[in-house]
């Protein structure tokens, strides 16, 4: 890290800019260990968004570090760098959008005292495919686009390899958590994009699937065992789990762009592998989420925690699957744990046999989990749905019953952007911004705002 004396810092203040390179505007230009350039391009500041990363924004200098302790009050005439203390500098900007940390109050989300409409989409993208910081800040704007408030992404990438942005790797039994510029740094990006376009995130730690590595590649590294469940259970693989949500979760610890953590995307008995030890139960998967959710809560009391799973129902009488408890998962006694702040539930009516009646089972399913909010008297969000086929029509009459049912809120899965180097990722859902869907998002999440 680079310290200036008082002398050379007034020598600095009195060269001509184009002794410097520039940094182009959201650009990278501070943050421990960080040792490029600090100078950013005409009409845009060097602001801090935490302690590791500062970010070139549109505007003059105001800057709100979020990470460490208690913040002090500064007044500086240049551009800050590389800090490790948590600061608040003052000067004439409008200050950074995420101030203050989403609480619940019965079955509402506030900010500051005032309702806060959780309204938007799932970008999982955004951190994982090498994107710059100018097209991360495009996708989020796309998605501000709509009205949307909040945007669901991945905090996890297991790799046994290291290659591209990853958050983890493994050698052997052994993990090792990526803090550079592929890894915790590029996280700093995303946070600083969704910050500087009035985003809130939710952010899943692991993932039940194979996808981004997840819960499977714990068990294979620690065990050397393809039984999914053990993630669950095993002492050795609940430390170090435990270990990577310590150092994933402790950097964000005071950053109120992070809306919420959750526990895993879609944990339930049985991964990616097809192989189980045979003995998980809804019992199981409910014992870890307390474990889990009452850990992140002992190192992290400014931020909601939710289990991130599909909202499954442990009723074996009845007539379709995701109601009859043999996923894992019991949606009323996990949404009932005191340290879950909050409920999730999915919805993909053709992957579950109900491709003949998307809309009306959809529907209900959506109805079903409205009433399980107001029993559990918590807010609960639909945060992922998607079907392939009628998109408009079925996504209306299902966003209506959000609406009319009282439920919380929605978050559709999935993003897309029209990047210059091509589209983001497409599984045949995405809704980008020209597409048919995103007038229908729009008018909803109007009408989830002007809900009282």
């Amino acid at each position: 890290m680079l310290k200036l004396s008082v002398g050379a810092i007034a020598l600095v203040l009195y060269l001509p800019s184009t002794a410097f390179a520039t940094v182009p505007e959201w650009g990278q230009c501070g943050g421990i260990n960080f040792t490029g350039d600090t100078n950013c391009v005409s009409g845009t500041v060097c602001e801090v968004q935490n302690a590791y990363y500062s970010q070139c924004l549109p505007g003059t200098a105001s800057v709100t570090l979020t990470t460490g302790t208690a913040p002090t009050t500064i007044t500086s005439t240049i551009n800050p760098t590389t800090s490790t203390d948590t600061t608040t500098a003052t000067s004439t900007a409008t200050p950074p959008s995420a101030t203050g940390f989403v609480k619940t109050s019965g079955t509402a989300f506030t900010l500051n005292g005032s309702k806060f409409t959780v309204a938007g989409e799932n970008s999982y993208w955004v951190g994982l495919m090498g994107y710059s910081t100018t097209q991360m800040n495009q996708a989020f704007s796309d998605i501000a686009g709509s009205g949307a408030t909040v945007v669901r992404t991945w905090g996890f990438n297991e790799v046994t390899s290291p290659n591209g942005d990853y958050y983890q790797s493994w050698s052997g039994s052994t993990p090792t958590i990526n803090t550079g510029a592929t890894g915790l740094q590029n996280f700093d990006n995303v946070v600083a994009a969704a910050k500087a376009n009035g985003i809130r995130l939710i952010v899943a730690l692991t993932n039940n699937w194979s996808d981004y590595g997840g819960m499977d590649v714990y068990v294979k590294q620690i065990l050397n065992s393809a039984d999914h469940d053990l993630f669950y259970t095993n002492a050795a693989v609940i430390a170090a789990y435990k270990n990577y949500i310590s150092a994933f979760v402790g950097r964000y610890v005071n950053e109120p762009t992070i809306m919420a953590w959750e526990l895993a995307n879609e944990p339930r008995c049985t991964g990616s592998t097809g192989t189980s030890t045979g003995t998980c139960t809804t019992a199981t998967v409910t014992a870890w989420i307390k474990e889990i959710s009452a850990y992140i809560k002992s190192i992290d009391s400014n931020h909601l925690v939710a289990v991130g799973d599909e909202g499954f129902y442990n009723e074996p009488s009845a007539p379709t699957y995701p109601y009859q408890g043999a996923e894992g998962i019991d949606f009323d006694v996990n949404l009932a744990i005191s340290s879950i702040d909050f409920g999730t539930f999915h919805s993909y009516p053709e992957s579950w046999g109900q491709s003949a009646n998307e809309t009306a089972w959809g529907t209900q399913w959506i109805a079903d989990h409205a009433t399980s909010q107001i029993n559990a008297k918590k807010p609960v969000i639909l945060e992922e749905f998607g079907v392939t086929t009628n998109q408009p029509s079925i996504y209306t009459t299902w966003l209506n019953e959000i609406v009319s049912s009282g439920l919380t809120g929605e978050l559709i899965w999935q993003a897309g952007s029209h990047f210059s180097t091509g589209d983001t990722p497409n599984d045949g859902y995405a809704v980008y911004p020209d597409g048919a869907v995103f007038p229908v998002i729009k008018a909803a999440t109007a009408q989830l705002k002007a809900r009282t």
